[in-house]
């Protein structure tokens, strides 16, 4: 309960995953790995944001759509390990930032998703990451964001 709790602290309801639009799985794991598929910053059906990073967009709303797209993989995580608290570690992240051209400041962008793994897990949400400029992404999302995380036997 104490991954619930420091959610409802930080005012962070998880969503019901979205559908997956095409021929894959939301999650998938090996061992105690959980892989969670690409997740944009869909809230309530509708992308939060659209276009490119440092065009359409500012890098703040760049980092809000990475939050954004970090609850959406928590939701997935939690969907399919039951309960957050399973989590022992946040293994990997790796972030896809749609960018105008001389956009560099894709680290920035994901931060937004990395800081909010550390406020909900503590030590247990530092990992490693990339975060990669991208020329188009899907459905002109401004940010996409995978996870692996390692989990307690269930």
């Amino acid at each position: 309960m104490f991954t619930e709790n420091r959610l409802k602290e930080l005012g962070i309801e998880l969503p019901i995953p979205a559908r997956p639009v095409a021929e894959y799985v939301p999650s998938k794991q090996t061992g105690n790995l959980v892989f969670v598929s690409g997740q944009d910053c869909r809230r309530g059906g509708k992308l939060l944001y659209e276009g490119k990073v440092g065009k359409e967009l500012t890098l703040e709303q760049g980092v809000e759509a990475a939050r954004q797209a970090m609850i959406n993989a928590m939701a997935v995580l939690k969907m399919h390990v039951g309960d957050l608290d399973r989590v022992k570690q946040i293994v990997k992240v790796l972030g896809f930032v749609n960018s105008a051209d001389g956009f560099v400041h894709q680290p920035m962008v994901i931060n937004g998703a990395s800081e909010l793994l550390v406020e909900v897990f503590g030590e247990k949400g530092r990992h490693s990451r990339s975060a990669i400029s991208a020329n188009e992404l899907p459905f002109n999302t401004p940010v996409e964001i995978e996870l692996i995380a390692e989990v307690e036997e269930g």
